[in-house]
């Protein structure tokens, strides 16, 4: 049976935006148009002392530690688990390379630095390890076994830096998070590849199936022999580390480690992330396409509220309203009820005019 070209077209734009991608595209894509009303250069990039400079590049670097917390997430996410120790471990890897860096005797050393970042990712899996374990093999929910580690972990990173902020003067670590290579923040490629690395494990092998049967439906994953308890400590771990990495960005980036206020909160933009993305919190399917989008949303969001002005007392009032206005618009139950609300509108506006009966007419 053929169609006509308006019906194709419908179909086309239809399957287009069903597409789980879609809708953060657009969003981000909002936001960053939206700049150019108050910043008329904000696309502009340039290139000066080798290195790349412009908002566009700003918002890739200062968002690439969100964006591996909320990796990390996302596959925890997956499980049909949650992680809100991830700020608290984003503190502890950057309190412990920053100490370790500042008591030694050669913190611009390469093997030094290296050394720092041994032991803070190796405390990350340590970290990982506890909150699977807890889940996997103790059954504690998700939410309590993280949340003992997001509040005990935030006491051990200020133990760690006995309260103080540790500067450290290193050009090895400073390239973590504030160096460049090839023109381009050192941060963005290390968060592209490990982007990369999980998107190649996760949907080029069978893992991302199995963390998807898992969170899916446990009993019936269970029941085919998979063994879920070692996929779920293994995505903990792998959240851990990835919040280890972003930690070591974060006090790279500054050259010092702030155990009370390095990833305060980062938990919560990453869950957000995840969401905006279109990844269900009950578990299941995942995208982390859309969750790089939903965390360049945030960070885009972020550099907005600035670039326009916003009084600071109300920033977070304005994200709060922004952030509903977004996730309503990428609800398809919210747009179907928007769409049948305009169908009946439009009914009832091109609905034929009938005159009400004269009294001359009712009496004849």
């Amino acid at each position: 049976m053929s169609t006509t070209p308006a019906a194709d077209r419908a179909g086309a734009v239809k399957a287009v935006t069903r597409n789980r991608l879609f809708w953060p595209a657009a969003v981000l894509a909002v936001l960053l148009v939206a700049n150019l009303a108050f910043t008329p250069d904000f696309f502009a990039v340039r290139l000066q002392g080798g290195h790349l400079y412009g908002s566009l590049i700003d918002i890739l670097h200062f968002g690439a530690p969100l964006i591996l917390v909320s990796l990390g997430m996302t596959l925890v996410i997956a499980t049909g688990g949650i992680d809100l120790s991830v700020g608290s471990t984003v503190a502890i890897a950057g309190a412990l390379a920053c100490l370790h860096i500042s008591e030694s005797t050669d913190p611009g050393g390469l093997g030094t630095v290296l050394t720092a970042l041994g032991i803070a990712l190796g405390a990350a899996v340590l970290l990982g390890a506890v909150n699977g374990l807890l889940v996997a093999r103790a059954g504690v929910q998700p939410i309590i076994a993280t949340l003992i580690l997001m509040v005990a972990g935030r006491g051990v990173a200020q133990l760690i830096t006995d309260g103080q902020i540790i500067t450290v003067t290193s050009d090895p670590y400073k390239l973590i998070g504030g160096g460049y290579w090839l023109t381009v923040p050192f941060a963005v490629l290390l968060a592209a590849a490990v982007v990369l690395a999980a998107v190649l494990l996760t949907r080029s092998t069978a893992l991302g199936l199995l963390l998807e049967s898992v969170g899916g439906n446990p009993v019936a994953s269970r029941l085919v022999g998979i063994r879920a308890t070692r996929l779920i400590a293994l995505v903990y771990v792998f959240s851990a580390l990835c919040a280890a990495l972003a930690g070591l960005m974060v006090s790279s980036n500054v050259s010092a480690a702030d155990g009370n206020n390095a990833g305060l909160w980062i938990e919560l933009d990453a869950i957000l992330a995840v969401v905006l993305g279109g990844t269900s919190l009950n578990g299941g399917r995942f995208s982390i396409g859309g969750t790089v989008l939903g965390a360049l949303i945030i960070q885009t969001l972020a550099t907005t509220v600035y670039t326009i002005g916003v009084p600071p007392e109300t920033t977070l009032v304005f994200k709060a309203f922004v952030v509903i206005a977004v996730c309503l618009v990428q609800s398809p139950v919210f747009r179907a009820k928007l769409a049948a609300r305009g169908s009946r509108v439009r009914r009832t506006t091109d609905r034929p005019y009938v005159a009400a009966p004269t009294d001359r007419e009712v009496g004849a």
